[in-house]
């Protein structure tokens, strides 16, 4: 009996961990400190489900007995193929359906928006006991169906097309590291299907003016051979734009602002070689016209090794999507 309960133990304790360790979609992608093997390419599919009841209308936060629980699922591939060691290619391509559990509103679902990075290492030094290393990183995004974006909470995305530029160093110290960057978005305007519509003023036209983003991102946690297990605090500043307005529809050129807290997690397998298990989760913990979201993700990457005459390897520094 003692054995079966140490047993029911390990196994709930297993679960627990991996539960826990529920990943943004964003994370292990263009946004780590890692990089993929020359001629080596990763995909795979990842699924992500994220809720929430409460959201702030402003800086006021409610909750709202006509949506109940807006939730939102996602399906996506995800690839990274690396040119160099020092340079790689990501991509996404998600499929999105959103719900809402009380109320009147139709939830909605389709491919929203197609994503390509382009990663670059340009530094990598020893510092003190540790290792630095530096990148550059730029990525398009664009609409690849046409989607209503005027349907906030519903929509499936706000249907800009985007510009990131961002900036990021990495610091290991044995088997802990430490990453930060920071990401500017340049958000292009976008048309919806009414000809006039109220902010803070009236306008006269299907031309939404979208603002800017500004995006921080900081992890720290343990990196070796085959295991990745990390904390994350992520903030999203939308710079500029007008709060929702009392009792009133999000409208897509609203400030969004977010910060969240979550954790990221990679298990690469020894057999089959090459096939990785991840897997993360992170919740809202102040915002301003968003809604008080926990996210889980997880999915099940493979690396297809194009050096014919070369293993697959991996290394605490070889990213998958």
């Amino acid at each position: 009996m003692t054995k079966f309960w140490k047993a029911c133990f390990q196994c709930c304790l297993a679960l627990f961990i991996l539960l826990a360790a529920l990943v943004p979609a964003a994370a292990q992608t263009e946004i780590d400190g890692i990089m993929m093997t020359k001629n080596n390419f990763c995909v795979g599919p990842m699924y992500g489900y994220s809720s929430w009841k409460s959201y702030w209308e402003g800086t006021r936060k409610r909750e709202n007995l006509n949506l109940g629980r807006v939730s939102t699922e996602m399906f996506s591939v995800m690839g990274n193929y690396g040119i160099s060691n020092k340079l790689n290619i990501l991509f996404a391509v998600p499929y999105i359906k959103t719900k809402a559990s009380a109320g009147t509103l139709h939830g909605v679902e389709g491919i929203q928006d197609g994503s390509l990075w382009v990663k670059w290492m340009p530094i990598e030094k020893s510092i003190g006991k540790g290792n630095l290393t530096a990148y550059g990183i730029a990525g398009v995004s664009a609409p690849l169906s046409n989607y209503v974006a005027d349907f906030l909470p519903l929509s499936i995305g706000l249907r800009s097309k985007s510009l990131s530029l961002r900036v990021m160093g990495d610091y290991q110290v044995g088997k802990i590291f430490v990453t930060a960057s920071g990401t500017y978005i340049f958000r292009d305007n976008i048309k919806i299907d009414r000809d006039a519509y109220y902010t803070t003023e009236m306008h006269y036209t299907n031309k939404v003016s979208m603002p800017d983003a500004l995006s921080f991102n900081l992890r720290t946690g343990y990196r070796y051979a085959n295991l990745i297990a990390e904390a994350v605090l992520d903030n999203w500043t939308t710079l500029g734009g007008f709060d929702i307005t009392r009792n009133n529809m999000p409208f897509p050129s609203n400030r969004m602002n977010a910060t969240r807290l979550g954790v990221n997690m990679k298990y690469e397998l020894n057999i089959p070689r090459g096939l990785s298990i991840v897997a993360s989760g992170n919740y809202v913990i102040a915002g301003r016209n968003v809604g008080q979201a926990t996210t889980v993700n997880g999915g099940l990457f493979y690396i297809i090794n194009f050096n014919k005459k070369q293993p697959t390897t991996t290394s605490p520094k070889q990213s998958q999507p």
